[in-house]
């Protein structure tokens, strides 16, 4: 495998539809691999080690969902698109309660697919360029060139796409942030996703970060508006 090349895992029991996403992002060239199941997806994880796994709900032996959740305890770094067959809201809620970054619905544009792997590589790759910056607000630190942040000096774990909307938030303590903006800042001036995208993350980071997640201290729900970190930067 050419190691120069973004490695993407496709996760899709469908021979026809996973030979078909193969051939268009090795045409954009990428380094693709295959499984066609769950468990053999993540036999393929932990010996590629791929920057993105495109994974599809409906799987035999164990579905999409706790595949997501398993791949997110091996590599919580690993970008995860979901592809579901149904465009019912709870189906994509699911994916991003169980950590996905993105997701799309079936039947989708291949172009729009690979434009989706290159904006989540794209922030990832971003933050990494950057010189060595640390972020602090309080008792929370935010490493940016690490990828890690901290509570009270003790790690806590986000995916991706949780890491930015966490920088984003701590630049700007105290600022609103819309849910349009925070899309448009992460995916692109060109990303039309749903809004519950950002709720879900959110949730999300409450969990982990709040001592309470229904009474956060920290995530501040402007209502009608977005989210804002709560008080005033002490240092950074």
């Amino acid at each position: 495998m050419d190691t120069a090349k973004p490695k993407v895992l496709i996760v899709e029991d469908e021979t026809s539809i996973r030979k078909f996403i193969s051939i268009n992002l090795k045409r954009d060239h990428f380094d693709v691999l295959e499984a066609g199941d769950g468990e053999s997806a993540l036999e393929v994880l932990q010996q590629y080690f791929p920057q993105v796994v495109v994974l599809d709900v409906m799987l035999p032996k164990m579905d999409g969902f706790e595949v997501c959740y398993k791949i997110r305890e091996i590599m919580p770094e690993c970008i995860i698109i979901m592809l579901t067959a149904k465009a019912e809201d709870m189906d994509k809620i699911m994916g991003l309660e169980l950590g996905a970054d993105d997701y799309m619905v079936k039947p989708f544009n291949p172009l729009e697919l690979v434009a989706r792997i290159r904006a989540n590589l794209r922030k990832v790759s971003n933050a990494r360029q950057k010189k060595r910056k640390i972020l602090f607000f309080q008792d929370l630190k935010l490493d940016i060139e690490e990828q890690r942040f901290y509570k009270h000096n003790v790690e806590i774990e986000l995916t991706p796409t949780e890491f930015f909307i966490m920088k984003i938030l701590l630049e700007s303590p105290g600022k609103v942030f819309k849910r349009e903006e925070i899309l448009k800042i992460i995916w692109g001036e060109n990303y039309y996703g749903d809004m519950k995208t950002v709720d879900v993350h959110i949730r999300r980071i409450r969990e982990k970060l709040e001592e309470n997640p229904s009474i956060p201290q920290w995530i501040e729900t402007v209502w009608g508006v977005g989210y804002r970190l709560k008080g005033d930067k002490t240092n950074e």
